[in-house]
């Protein structure tokens, strides 16, 4: 079960960044501009996943922030279904990340969490 919820989480990370870019490439503008929505979401999300939510991330999260950024982050690839009309998708995607998030605490599935002690997520 653990190793099938640690797909889950990285099959979750992909689905958001999936959506993000899949929303601002289709926008109704002008071509040029639609790539440049689609690159600017994308590089912001990997961006922001590299500095603060990766296992490696240079400026790691613990505790309130943590959560605070998983769900802002994991947050815009539901928003983003939703605002492409994928309302169904949007909710399925939101309930997978909430389910497969509480799993990973309570299995130790994060950041951090090879150091071993308590849940410090």
């Amino acid at each position: 079960m653990k190793t099938a919820n640690a797909a889950v989480l990285f099959a979750v990370e992909l689905v958001a960044l999936g959506a993000v870019g899949a929303y601002g490439f289709t926008r109704d503008v002008a071509a040029p501009l639609a790539w440049l929505y689609g690159v600017l979401g994308l590089a912001v999300m990997i961006t922001a996943w590299a500095l603060f939510g990766s296992p490696k991330a240079r400026y790691g999260t613990r505790g309130a922030v943590r959560v605070a950024f998983e769900a802002v982050w994991f947050g815009a690839g539901a928003v983003a279904l939703a605002l492409s009309g994928a309302y169904v998708w949007a909710a399925v995607f939101a309930a997978v990340c909430a389910v497969s998030k509480a799993l990973a605490v309570r299995w130790h599935q994060y950041p951090g969490a090879e150091a071993g002690g308590a849940a410090q997520f």
